[in-house]
């Protein structure tokens, strides 16, 4: 048996493959689901998510957004997602430095912006660990 796992962000469908588990970062925690999984429904935390299929283990950075399985489907709602092979780390070192740096310079920033660029910096993050670690 296997399950069917989607992963869509605002943007673009990043994931969708018939797989044999997957480790998804939640706010309670990392969660594992594999087949025949009770029904779910979870917030999604920023990390790194784990799919394998057969011997195959591959690794995506998520963040935020939601996860539901329902039978042997797992769909996630992201805001964002990319997996490994499309991080580019010296773009993503870049931008964390900008949104840093705008953090800092920072006077009476409005408290949305602020958030956004507190996300863009903890996504940031999240990818590069996951491509240096797989070095």
């Amino acid at each position: 048996m296997a399950l069917t796992l989607e992963i869509v962000t605002p943007e673009a469908r990043v994931f969708s493959d018939t797989i044999d588990t997957v480790v998804i970062p939640t706010v309670d925690g990392e969660i594992g689901i594999l087949p025949g999984h009770i029904p779910l429904l979870t917030q999604v935390q920023d990390g790194e998510l784990r799919v394998t299929k057969g011997t195959v283990v591959s690794f995506l950075a998520v963040g935020g957004g939601f996860a539901q399985v329902s039978g042997d489907k797992v769909s996630i709602l992201a805001e964002r997602a990319i997996t490994e092979d499309k991080i580019d780390e010296k773009a993503v070192e870049n931008a964390m430095q900008r949104a840093e740096q705008a953090i800092k310079d920072a006077k009476d920033m409005d408290p949305a912006e602020f958030e956004h660029l507190q996300n863009m910096v903890r996504f940031s993050g999240t990818q590069l660990a996951l491509k240096r670690r797989r070095r």
